[in-house]
Formats: C-alpha cells, structure tokens, sequence
C-alpha cells in the first residue's frame, strides 16, 4: 500500500488521458486523490468530480473534492479539502462531510485547524518547486513544528518526490502530496 501519498490533481500537467490517469492513481492504494483543479467554475468542476468519483468508487479508492463546497454537496461527496481560510469561514458548515482537511501555511494555522475539527492538513510548501517559484520553501524544520504541535496527521507537499519522501517521513509526517510527478507518470511510485 501507497498510504504514506496523496495524489494532487493538476489536468494541464498530464501527458496522457486525464481520466486514465485518475484510474491509474485510484488502484495505487493512495491515502486520497485531492482533485485541485483551481481553474474549472462550478459547474465544469462538478461534471469532472462526478467522472472521477465514479472512477474511484469502481476502484475502491478515496477522492476528496478540493474547494468547491456546492458541488461536493450536490455530489454527495463525504470528503472535503479546503484552503484554510475558506475552512475557517465554513465552520460549523460542513457537518455533511465527513472528512474535512485544510492546507495550512503556519504552525498556529494548524493548532487552529485540529481545534476546528480537521482530519488532517496539508502542511507547505517544504522544498523548493516550480509550483511557488521565487518563494522560499518553509524546509522540514517547518514540517517538525507542525506535526509536534498537533495530534492529527500532518502531510507535506511542495517538492516532495520519491526521492525525498524519507526525509518528510522521518521529520513526523503522516506522509507525502505529490502532483507533478504523479500527473507525468501516474506510476511513479511503483519505480525503483
């Protein structure tokens, strides 16, 4: 199992057929496939999720909807990721679902988000990555304040590799989020 990694969706990174790539992720036994697709409006958004959840119910995998709360409704979907402050807003509004995550930028941010109910938060970005260029990474230094300071599982992302991912795992990490690798080559977890 691949539980330590949580795909994060990107369609214009992919190099074959985006739903292929989402099937291929969904029998990787990953934590979750997180679908951030920040361009797509509502209801295009709701219209992929859909395909993808269908996807990922065939394969037995967890998808969880990234930011787009009426759509996540309207789908019934039971997993729910958002920016931390549109989490912060939506306290007390989100009891449908039943696995709430968060991104956080901040050790305090993520005290908050366990306080609030978060299954777990998505912590970075930690290394260097063409993502957030000319922005400094926050490093493992980072990542080690945030998993001591909350009992909830704590991933990183932001230039995390194969290559890497020891590193975020011996610093306390619950594991790793990965897009670009994993929308180039959806098996890149199964390479040596």
């Amino acid at each position: 199992m691949n539980t330590q990694w949580i795909a994060v969706t990107n369609r214009k990174l992919c190099l074959q057929d985006y739903l292929e790539v989402i099937r291929i992720l969904a029998g990787q036994g990953l934590k979750t496939i997180l679908l951030r697709e920040k361009d797509l409006d509502e209801r295009a958004y709701e219209q992929l999720a859909a395909e993808c959840m269908e996807i990922c119910r065939r394969e037995g995998a967890s998808l969880t909807l990234h930011g787009h709360l009426e759509a996540a409704r309207k789908l019934h979907a039971d997993r729910i990721h958002l920016p931390f402050s549109v989490f912060r807003e939506s306290l007390g509004k989100m009891d449908e679902f039943s696995h709430v995550s968060t991104s956080i930028h901040a050790v305090e941010e993520a005290v908050e988000a366990e306080q609030m109910g978060a299954e777990f938060v998505i912590a970075g970005h930690i290394f260097q990555t063409d993502c957030k260029k000319g922005v400094p990474p926050r490093g493992l230094s980072f990542l080690r304040e945030t998993v001591q300071a909350v009992s909830i599982p704590v991933y990183a992302i932001g230039g995390i590799t194969p290559l890497n991912i020891e590193e975020v795992l011996t610093a306390g990490a619950a594991g790793g989020c990965m897009m670009s690798g994993f929308m180039k080559s959806p098996k890149i977890i199964d390479k040596p």
